[in-house]
């Protein structure tokens, strides 16, 4: 089929930008199942890629309750939700989720991505204002956009200048919008002062947590569990199950009546075909690994502090991240770029991130930990690290 002539002059003109400044994607097929070592092109890499955090994704007890699952209900929700797809397993998988947090209803929806347009379309218009750090997921800010409330985007962690915000806006309702872990940098949100700042001003705060959830805090509740607040302190909570419960899917968790109304105006949750469910009941045995099985993230935490050690005694630059996400900043893209093949070509698997996803002069590694890997996978990493650093470690041009 042929394109028109703009349209196709518009596709390669896309194409040859990106790859001029080192941008272009690919996808990386894997033949394998998920895990620390990942069979790609025929090799088996080192994976520090990955956001399975626990290591779930490929647990043999989440292969058995799948299989089961499917015996018992099929493969397809065959509809949407509201319509005739929402089966037992998802009540269960809600009520299991709600139980977990402390909170009075979680309600599910197909990912992360729809879960966060559904937040913030739904609870947000015109005449409202919503407040995002600059740093927050695609997805939130795409929800801010699309809401069509007035919408701020305060810097950085920077409750000063969120307090600033917030005190100017006319907009009788407001939404304070954070992640409790950001993705691409590791660090915690400054929970504590959102909620006060929140408060002060009557605004409702929504933390994205699926970089937290199954991580952080008490059994992997996440950041409010992490700062030691009340499990109700913040009023609505995102989690995704793709992520630290190594399955697939998302929920959103709060108090009963703002849900109750979220069910009604979120469009991504109405509009699209439920969560298998199979996989809802497949989640509820990964919830109870996420809450027993503490030693994934002791685990972790000891790995994160080996690996920071030594990245930092050999003179990278690393961010201020305590969690399995760990940047370490190149500058330029093709900076990124040469030391994640250099990796490569040593069967260590390493994102190299790019603009947009990140400010432009901030490129990096996205090294990630999972509790499947082990020291040595580790010090292995640690190892090729070293190899690459008179190279590239001390850099003067990193913003």
């Amino acid at each position: 089929m042929s394109l028109p002539s703009a349209w196709a002059q518009w596709a390669d003109a896309v194409i040859a930008e990106r790859t001029a400044a080192g941008l272009l994607r690919r996808y990386q097929t894997l033949a394998s199942p998920q895990g620390a070592r990942v069979l790609r092109d025929g090799r088996w890499l080192l994976n520090f890629c990955s956001n399975d955090y626990l290591g779930l994704a490929a647990d043999a007890r989440l292969r058995s309750a799948l299989q089961q699952a499917v015996a018992d209900t099929g493969v397809g929700a065959g509809a949407s939700a509201l319509v005739c797809g929402h089966h037992h397993a998802h009540d269960a998988l809600a009520e299991a989720l709600a139980d977990w947090l402390g909170v009075e209803l979680v309600l599910l929806f197909g990912n992360g991505y729809l879960a966060n347009l559904g937040v913030l379309q739904g609870l947000a218009g015109r005449d409202d204002a919503i407040f995002q750090d600059r740093l927050n997921h695609a997805s939130l800010l795409d929800g801010g956009l699309a809401s069509g409330a007035a919408h701020q985007r305060y810097r950085h962690a920077d409750v000063d200048d969120l307090q600033a915000r917030l005190h100017r806006t006319p907009a009788r309702r407001r939404l304070v919008v954070s992640d409790g872990v950001f993705s691409m940098d590791g660090d915690i949100a400054p929970l504590p002062d959102l909620l006060r700042l929140a408060q002060t001003h009557e605004a409702l705060l929504v933390l994205d947590e699926a970089h937290a959830f199954g991580v952080l805090g008490e059994q992997g509740r996440g950041s409010v569990s992490h700062f030691g607040l009340a499990a109700d302190a913040v009023p609505l909570r995102v989690g995704t199950l793709g992520k630290a419960f190594g399955v697939y899917g998302a929920f959103v968790a709060g108090p009963r009546a703002l849900l109750a109304a979220l069910q009604q105006l979120a469009r991504p949750g109405i509009y699209t075909t439920a969560l298998p469910p199979a996989l809802a009941m497949t989640t509820l045995t990964a919830l109870q690994l996420v809450r027993d099985e503490d030693w994934r993230r002791q685990h972790l935490q000891n790995l994160v502090q080996r690996l920071r050690a030594g990245l930092l005694a050999q003179g990278w630059t690393l961010m201020a991240s305590d969690t399995p996400i760990q940047p370490v900043l190149l500058g330029s893209a093709e900076r990124a770029l040469a030391v994640s093949q250099a990796l490569a070509e040593r069967a260590i698997w390493v994102a190299a991130i790019r603009p947009p996803t990140v400010p432009a002069g901030t490129a990096r590694l996205r090294l990630t930990l999972t509790a499947t890997h082990t020291d040595a996978d580790v010090d292995a990493l640690l190892d090729a690290m070293a190899q690459l650093a008179p190279a590239h470690a001390c850099l003067e041009d990193v913003a």
